[in-house]
């Protein structure tokens, strides 16, 4: 065994075992170092003035729901004294989970109760609010629960009042801060059943009513929306400098900052928490926003854990657990939706696929895929439409296709589209494309005036297709 010279440590050679200790030795020091570090600076850092945490869009998500509250116990803990609240910002509750139906919501109104429980909670309301009972019933039952519940434009027909408060105030500390909360007034996102009792203000005429008397004082200002980026961008103007402002109704996962402003989507199913934390900076008071992943395995409120899984094993039927297929790896939100419209593309034999990102929900599991796990991913069923196209149409639909965390707000035009297609495109040559009966019926929202026109397919659905994928 040779001694190698131009070892630095003046030891054995590479391949020696001892060099080997040794090397592994030195690399874990400089790892712990790091932490060490790390740690440091991290605690040298003025501990924020308040946290509030985000959530919208959640639909049901029993995999991940013990793991939130257990989450804010953490963020609790590693900041004692630090003024905590949460902020649901619509869509708790999914009327295709059938085992939230069945259970009329117990599992998501025992989390909600229990995180009151940690702190102030407020709730803006979503159009899947009202999945299992009237509007009126359900802002009574999450009251019940502890919850503060924000609606201002979303009236009852009846007697022309709004079903909740426009604003509320939340004590964080020492300070103040004025929650307001503004719905979608997009009557066919609402179950079929609760429209009749639902009065919808246009939201940004409701804004320019409202804002300026809400938003004024010392006050923090607060804002949540379940409108939708598109709708949104019309918002942001009419608010104050400085203003926290949460979107959602897109599933869509960003951070944008305009000047002191902050405007951030919190992605859906809970796979993405946001933590924004109040900090003072030379030029005053200035709110930071971290996404925070929820993972498989995150510790869980013992608890919720529990009732999650007493409330599955009550409501699952036999069909609902039957094995529809099985995947080789686990697929998290984004790729199983990606999974879902390839699978639609080869089903109908087309060269592209386009289908809107609220579609989709949960990923999909490694191993036996259950008809229930199918139904948490791909929320909606239906035929799929067909069209002929001309390449230059569909570059540019492409393009502004598989929005993620990191797309430029610029490029961003409201719900994301979820696409795959061609790399490389002749926009003189014509392609077919599939998409999904809520597209087509809502066609110029999603592709502008100059939709194509597009034709059912006859004895095709989305969650077949996705089922010959799973069997394949």
């Amino acid at each position: 065994m040779g001694v190698n010279a131009g070892n630095p440590f003046g030891g054995l050679a590479a391949s020696a075992p001892g060099a080997t200790l040794r090397r592994n030795a030195m690399r874990s020091l400089f790892a712990a170092v790091f932490l060490l570090v790390a740690g440091l600076l991290r605690a040298a850092e003025p501990a924020p003035e308040a946290i509030v945490v985000v959530a919208g869009d959640m639909h049901s998500a029993y995999e991940r729901t013990a793991a939130f509250v257990a989450r804010i116990d953490r963020l609790r803990a590693d900041n004692p004294g630090v003024p905590l609240a949460v902020l649901i910002n619509g869509d708790t509750f999914e009327l295709g989970n059938a085992v939230a139906r069945r259970s009329e919501g117990a599992v998501e109104f025992a989390m909600l109760a229990a995180l009151a429980q940690r702190g102030p909670v407020i709730l803006n309301l979503g159009n899947h609010e009202p999945e299992f009972f009237g509007l009126a019933e359900t802002v009574a039952r999450l009251r019940a629960a502890g919850v503060v519940v924000l609606g201002g434009n979303v009236r009852d027909p009846a007697t022309g009042q709004p079903y909740a408060a426009p604003s509320t105030r939340l004590k964080l500390g020492a300070r103040e801060a004025v929650v307001v909360g503004v719905t979608t007034d997009r009557l066919s996102t609402f179950r079929v059943a609760v429209r009749p009792t639902l009065d919808l203000a246009e939201p940004v005429a409701w804004a320019k009513q409202n804002f300026p008397a809400l938003l004024t004082g010392e006050a923090l200002p607060i804002v949540m929306t379940h409108t939708g980026l598109k709708v949104d961008r019309d918002l942001l103007p009419l608010v104050p400098d400085g203003t926290l402002f949460a979107g959602a109704h897109d599933h869509l996962r960003f951070v944008h900052r305009a000047g002191r402003t902050v405007y951030f989507h919190s992605g859906s199913w809970t796979d993405v928490i946001s933590v924004a934390r109040l900090r003072r900076a030379a030029e005053g008071l200035r709110w930071e926003v971290e996404a925070m992943r929820l993972a498989a395995g995150d510790p869980e409120d013992a608890t919720l854990a529990a009732l999650v899984r007493k409330t599955m094993s009550q409501h699952l039927t036999t069909e609902e657990t039957t094995i529809v297929g099985k995947l080789r790896e686990p697929l998290g939100p984004t790729e199983a939706a990606r999974f879902a419209v390839e699978a639609a593309r080869v089903a109908a034999r087309a060269d592209a696929a386009m289908i809107g990102g609220t579609t989709f929900g949960a990923g999909l599991p490694a191993g036996e895929v259950s008809r229930f796990a199918l139904d948490a991913s791909v929320r909606f069923d239906g035929p799929l439409f067909v069209a002929e196209v001309d390449g230059a149409w569909l570059r540019v639909l492409l393009d502004r296709s598989n929005q993620g965390p990191d797309t430029p707000f610029a490029d961003r035009a409201g719900e994301n589209l979820v696409a795959v297609g061609p790399a490389a495109i002749d926009p003189t040559r014509r392609y077919r494309f599939v998409t999904t009966d809520w597209v087509a019926r809502n066609a110029k929202n999603y592709f502008g005036a100059n939709a194509p026109v597009l034709t059912e397919h006859p004895g095709l659905k989305l969650k077949a297709a996705v089922i010959q994928a799973l069997t394949r």
